[in-house]
């Protein structure tokens, strides 16, 4: 199956969810913010969004600095 991955065609093997997803990618979702078909995904529904073919995903990665 394939999504797109920030604005890039991604192939899954299967359906997953975003916290399945950010493992597979080994990216810590304590550092990230994710948006699923156009929508922000709060870190508590990481476990319960599966993401499906031609969903669109993107991920964000939190930079600190001063």
């Amino acid at each position: 199956m394939r999504i797109i991955l920030n604005g890039d065609s991604y192939d899954l093997a299967e359906p997953l969810t975003i916290s399945q997803l950010l493992a597979t990618l080994d990216i810590d979702p304590r550092g990230v913010a994710v948006e699923h078909n156009l929508l922000i995904v709060k870190r508590v529904g990481f476990d319960s969004t599966e993401v499906r073919s031609g969903d669109q995903v993107e991920i964000v990665n939190f930079v600190g600095g001063g």
